[in-house]
């Protein structure tokens, strides 16, 4: 009988150590699945940062050069437009100035405009050098207009120095002003540079 209840006994301390242990293991599982949830939760939370992150500077990159490229894009037409109008203009101006400042009839009228804007119209006591290269040509002409110069106040005389253009300057002052191909390129070029431009571009 002792013996019934000491088995009876140890049963029952088997069955709620059982149910104890398995009360137990199932609650250490549930705590494992929760915590992996968690951590599968983080990690899909952290991956979506890292993607939605990597999508903006994607995003911020393609911007940036997208600004860098349209920039570039505007800063090369400006360029060539700039190279086109130059080339335009050195074509036409400089091919242009050469002729004309061998041309005695066009030497002789800028002379007299020279002239007359000398000292504000006032009389003056000019002296005009012109390349010696081209003496016998403008002797020519200006053999056949040289009252209307003397009248005018200009004496024509040629110089070695003088390659192109001409000089002017007063009788004996000792300085003159030089109006060679140079300066009248330089001058046609200012002037027709924003012409040209707005020809060519607008």
């Amino acid at each position: 009988m002792e013996n019934t209840k000491l088995k009876e006994l140890t049963a029952r301390l088997y069955d709620e150590g059982l149910e104890k242990g398995r009360v137990e293991a199932d609650r250490l599982v549930a705590d494992a699945k929760a915590e992996a949830e968690k951590i599968l939760a983080d990690a899909k939370a952290e991956a979506a940062k890292i993607v939605k992150d990597a999508q903006t500077k994607a995003a911020d990159t393609a911007k940036n050069s997208m600004t860098e490229i349209s920039l570039a894009g505007k800063q090369a037409l400006a360029k060539i437009k700039a190279e086109i109008s130059e080339l335009i203009i050195a074509k036409s101006v400089n091919a242009s100035v050469s002729a004309a400042t061998v041309d005695a009839q066009f030497v002789k009228q800028l002379l007299l405009a020279v002239a007359g804007a000398w000292n504000n119209g006032s009389k003056v006591d000019l002296k005009a050098l012109l390349p010696a290269a081209l003496e016998a040509e403008f002797s020519k002409v200006f053999e056949a207009s040289a009252a209307q110069l003397l009248s005018a106040g200009i004496e024509v005389g040629y110089s070695k120095d003088v390659r192109n253009g001409f000089k002017v300057g007063e009788k004996d002052g000792g300085y003159y002003i030089s109006f060679t191909d140079e300066s009248f390129a330089a001058l046609m070029q200012e002037y027709l540079r924003e012409k040209i431009s707005k020809l060519l571009f607008a």
